[in-house]
């Protein structure tokens, strides 16, 4: 009798209902994050806790998944730090906000919140910073 082990890791894999638990491999591929940062981010949000079994092996639930997610985007597509996204998540009541939409980029939250400034500044900022910007991307000379 020959034992046979499955090495299947392609795409042949069956997929796991939505409601599953997720093991810190399958996070890591689907966020496409190393494993070693999803630890680190668990000892730096405080939400974040997957259930630990023997061996300290973890299983994050789905809403877990979902916080990495929003988190990531936080992080990488929105260019926030962690005491950002710390900060965020302190005055959302330890919620992450929903990650912008694609009809809402970043740049445009950015001018909006500057823009709001209550001390009458923000024109005279949000100015300044359009010129920067244009100066960066090429559209003015240097002066």
């Amino acid at each position: 009798m020959t034992n046979v082990q499955s090495t299947d890791t392609g795409p042949e894999r069956v997929s796991k209902s939505p409601d599953a638990f997720r093991t810190i491999r399958e996070v890591s591929e689907e966020l496409d994050v190393p494993q070693h940062v999803l630890r680190f981010w668990e000892t730096k949000f405080n939400q974040v806790r997957p259930l630990k079994r023997g061996g300290g092996r973890r299983y994050y639930r789905p809403e877990d998944v979902d916080l990495l997610r929003r988190i990531r985007s936080l992080l990488y597509a929105d260019g926030y730090t962690i005491r950002g996204v710390q900060k965020l998540m302190r005055e959302s009541g330890g919620k992450v906000p929903a990650v912008a939409s694609e009809s809402e980029p970043a740049e445009e939250i950015a001018t909006a919140s500057v823009a709001a400034r209550s001390d009458g500044r923000g024109k005279e900022i949000l100015a300044e910073l359009e010129t920067l910007r244009d100066m960066l991307r090429g559209r003015i000379p240097n002066q």
